[in-house]
C-alpha cells in the first residue's frame, strides 16, 4: 500500500474528489457501495464514503475498525452533512484516545 486514497458515492458527490485526484468509485446504493468496498479495502488507505452509504453499513464498517488500514471515513455528500459523519469521527477519538477532542 502506497497511500492511496478514494470515495465511494453518487457520481454528483465524488465529482470533486474526483477532479482532486482521488480514485472515485460511484455506487447508487449500499449493496453497490460493500461490494467495492470488498474490492478495494486492500488496494487503498483511505477510503471515503458518503453518508448516506455510510449509515446503512454500520454493522459492516465495524469491521475495519480493527486493523489499521483501510480507515474508512464517513463524509458529506452533494446533499449537505447527516451529522452521521461527524458523529463516528467523534466516537472513534474517543475510544481511541479516551476523551472528546472533538
Amino acid at each position: 500500500m502506497t497511500g492511496k486514497t478514494a470515495i465511494i458515492g453518487d457520481g454528483d458527490s465524488i465529482t470533486v474528489f474526483k477532479a482532486a485526484g482521488v480514485d472515485a468509485f460511484p455506487a447508487d446504493n449500499e449493496k453497490q457501495a460493500r461490494e467495492i468496498l470488498r474490492k478495494i479495502a486492500r488496494e487503498y488507505q483511505v477510503i471515503f464514503l458518503t453518508e448516506e452509504l455510510a449509515q446503512p453499513l454500520a454493522d459492516f464498517l465495524k469491521r475495519f475498525d480493527e486493523s489499521a488500514y483501510p480507515v474508512v471515513l464517513a463524509v458529506p455528500s452533494k446533499n449537505g452533512s447527516t451529522g452521521y459523519g461527524a458523529e463516528t469521527l467523534k466516537q472513534a477519538s474517543e475510544r481511541a484516545l479516551g476523551v472528546n477532542i472533538l
